[in-house]
């Protein structure tokens, strides 16, 4: 380490996705991000940064230390302009090393590079029904989306991924070698846990207050993240709309951005009369984002949380209602068993029936309820950013010390 500290060697960050700009990515750049500034600035060898953020997180990234950087990058995502001219400003950067979090890798990267694959969703669900392009251009950027991948596994130094079944993936699926591929379990959002005593008292009185805000009313079952087809929203609400007819006082709360995706949820709600704009009767609540404080009530006073994904690389949002001490029921499929482990309820997602009895048991179980809460508390101790970080930053070490 004496060598890197007298060439003081410089590393890059693609953090354009950092903060809620970048939703569940944004989560993971900003805490990897932070962490490894801080662990830097603590350490006895350091290394420089240079932090490239965009217009909408700029001036959102603060950070005092001399040997930090950071650099506007008017470029938007997914661009032949990103592909083109990110390669020319990371040059004049003078970089020994550039992590890209995410797989946009430019196909031209002028240094050494690590690349974050966090899933390959793109290649096992390719979906019209994702993407708001017209079908000949949204075929060209799946084409240009596979080249760029591949290209970016072939020439990184490293890949850094956020599960060991995104990992059995990569290797299966595009033929990278699994001693090439690091695995870094992510952490669980700083949502500060449920207090006890007079703090919780305070608390629930709180709680009380926003749900009244947001005109929800309990008992509710929760579900968190964005509207992606693959996240199987279609289907749980047929499923939910079966179940209110076992449990008509249950409500159902939607949190994601009211976006193109939510839209097209919403209107399957509405066609399944559980919703309608403006209504006094609604089943089914849509209240767009929601800031991590009243997500923190939002997850202590559901009654559980349900998770129907078709895939996930890792899955933060059932990990984050275990932090408030919301029972968890899961489907069974993608990483979701490996990162939930005996801490949630599993359910077939391609099993409506399936789907329809497990919700239901736990919903009229509160012993089981109640079990899935200790249990969640217990496994979230595994997950920690500042572990997840400094994994990180020892990757990058290995590769500058080759």
């Amino acid at each position: 380490m004496e060598n890197i500290t007298k060439k003081r060697l410089r590393i890059g960050i693609d953090a354009r996705f950092y903060g809620p700009v970048g939703k569940g990515l944004g989560r993971y750049v900003q805490e990897v991000v932070d962490n490894i500034l801080r662990i830097n600035h603590n350490s006895q060898d350091k290394f420089e940064f240079v932090v490239f953020l965009s217009q909408d997180n700029f001036d959102q990234f603060v950070c005092a230390d001399s040997l930090v950087s950071k650099k506007l990058v008017s470029l938007p995502w997914y661009s032949w302009r990103e592909q083109l001219l990110f390669p020319l400003i990371i040059r004049k950067a003078k970089l020994n090393l550039m992590h890209y979090p995410h797989f946009n890798v430019p196909i031209f990267s002028p240094v050494a590079f690590v690349v974050t694959i966090h899933d390959l969703i793109l290649t096992r669900f390719p979906s019209r029904r994702a993407s708001m392009l017209p079908s000949t251009l949204y075929w060209f950027k799946q084409i240009a989306y596979r080249i760029i991948i591949q290209v970016a596994v072939i020439r990184a130094k490293a890949i850094i991924t956020v599960s060991h079944f995104t990992k059995n993936d990569i290797v299966k699926q595009l033929g990278v070698r699994a001693d090439k591929i690091v695995v870094t379990y992510e952490g669980v959002a700083t949502l500060n846990s449920a207090g006890e005593g007079k703090e919780n008292i305070a608390k629930l009185s709180d709680d009380n207050q926003v749900l009244k805000h947001y005109q929800f009313h309990r008992p509710f079952l929760l579900y968190v993240g964005n509207a992606y087809p693959h996240k199987n929203l279609d289907k749980f609400l047929e499923v939910f709309a079966d179940l209110r007819h076992h449990h008509p006082s249950i409500s159902l709360v939607m949190v994601g951005k009211d976006d193109y995706f939510y839209q097209r949820v919403k209107q399957v709600a509405k066609h399944l009369q559980l919703w309608r704009p403006g209504a006094d009767d609604n089943q089914v609540f849509f209240p767009g984002y929601v800031s991590d404080e009243d997500l923190k009530t939002l997850y202590r006073q559901a009654l559980l949380y349900v998770f129907p994904s078709l895939y996930e690389g890792f899955g933060l949002p059932p990990l984050e209602a275990m932090s408030q001490s919301c029972p968890v029921i899961s489907s069974n499929q993608g990483s979701l068993p490996e990162v939930l482990g005996s801490a949630a309820a599993y359910f077939n997602p391609y099993d409506k029936e399936d789907m329809l009895i497990k919700i239901s048991a736990l919903i009229d179980n509160k012993v089981a309820r109640d079990d899935l809460i200790v249990r969640g508390r217990e496994h979230i101790k595994s997950f920690s950013w500042q572990q997840c970080s400094s994994q990180t930053l020892d990757v990058y070490k290995q590769i500058l010390l080759k």
